[in-house]
């Protein structure tokens, strides 16, 4: 795997994380195995795009800096779908523009690849909290509130439905057999704050190559920066709601049995381990073990009200997804791409399910086939919380 080349896209959009960006940057250049190429996609913000094309324009850095306008509709699918059109590398990594890579992330994430049956890696992402630290009503078990991983997540390299996008890898060939990000779903800037639009494009994956693996690898760290405005309850509450409109998105589009298999195992078994410490930790008078009981339990019912609006919006609408066929630049400079359309088959009768949250979670028992699609060797198999496998 020495040999294989890996572009990483960073897609941007506001000047107010200007320091952020240029930090995010500089972890890719310091990586222990080199990138082949850094991409900056900026979403339709001309000012941040020709402030980004001179602060680079004479790149001297450990890697190649290419600053590109998302060449799509507004929104972080189509501003991944810009780099990943244009980029050169076998494998496209995403780093979010907040975040800040370890030395070793790529070196993880290309390990991963020796399997040629891995078709994506995803790896660890941890909150970098703005106040200095967590605050004591925040329950770990919804960390990917603020685009973290959260508890409940097995520890090592392990197999998983789908990884979670601002810290993720795919081979090219992923692209090339299922499209790339649907636009119609995830974050458009600082509008509402959806999401799920990489564990529809993991599932449409995983359709499109059943053989395919995708893994998360607990060394391949990055840190993520949290706003004070995200360490309120107000965001939380926010998020989880939107979480569950995006969540009934992806159930229209891929079905509920698919698009909800793991949130079923995450509201049966993680929350309620983790409800249940936060009443242990309240009845030995811990800090916050009552906010963090309190906060699980209006989590799971705000998302439902969520999931419960968005299947009412959907059904109403019947909302297509666009699905683009990205390609490689060819040499005269222009970006090829054949768009497609994907619309989202109904939700069979009786595909009713519970709307939980996380947008990175482990297969559950069931799709853990160890016949044809056994993890690779150095990998172990999905795991719960308290370490036997599901």
């Amino acid at each position: 795997m020495s040999g294989l080349g890996i572009s990483v896209v960073i897609c941007v959009y506001t000047e107010d994380r200007w320091e952020d960006i240029l930090a995010a940057v500089s972890s890719v250049r310091a990586q222990s195995r080199p990138a082949l190429e850094i991409l900056l996609v900026v979403d339709h913000n001309p000012a941040l795009l020709e402030r980004l094309a001179e602060e680079y324009a004479e790149d001297l850095g450990g890697g190649e800096v290419r600053v590109l306008a998302n060449a799509g509709p507004r929104g972080l699918s189509a501003g991944r779908n810009t780099g990943i059109a244009a980029s050169r590398g076998e494998v496209v990594a995403f780093l979010d523009d907040d975040a800040v890579a370890e030395r070793d992330w790529l070196r993880h994430f290309a390990e991963g690849y020796a399997d040629p049956r891995v078709m994506a890696v995803g790896g660890r992402t941890v909150p970098v909290w703005a106040s200095g630290r967590r605050p004591a009503w925040f329950p770990e078990e919804f960390d990917w509130v603020v685009g973290c991983t959260y508890r409940g997540l097995p520890p090592g390299r392990v197999r998983v439905r789908n990884v979670l996008g601002g810290n993720a890898s795919f081979r090219r060939t992923a692209f090339d057999a299922a499209g790339g990000f649907a636009t119609g779903i995830g974050r458009d800037g600082d509008k509402r704050p959806l999401g799920c639009e990489e564990t529809e494009l993991c599932i449409r994956l995983t359709r499109a190559r059943p053989d395919a693996v995708l893994l998360i690898d607990d060394r391949a760290v990055i840190h993520h920066r949290v706003p004070e405005a995200r360490e309120h309850f107000r965001y939380f509450r926010t998020r989880v709601y939107a979480e569950g409109l995006s969540k009934a998105l992806v159930a229209r589009s891929v079905g509920a049995a698919k698009g909800l298999e793991s949130e079923r195992r995450y509201t049966t078994r993680v929350l309620p381990a983790g409800l249940a410490r936060g009443l242990r930790d309240a009845l030995l008078a811990r800090p916050g073990a009552a906010g963090r009981a309190g906060a699980i339990v209006a989590g799971v019912l705000t998302a439902a009200s969520g999931y419960a609006v968005g299947t009412v919006r959907a059904r109403r609408t019947d909302p297509a997804f666009s699905v683009p066929r990205t390609g490689r630049t060819p040499p005269d400079g222009r970006t090829t791409r054949t768009p497609s359309r994907a619309t989202p088959p109904r939700t069979p009768p009786g595909e009713g399910a519970t709307p939980s949250p996380p947008s990175g979670t482990t297969t559950p028992k069931a799709p853990l086939d160890r016949r044809a699609a056994q993890c690779p060797p150095s990998g172990t198999a999905a795991q719960d919380e308290k370490g036997s496998a599901v």
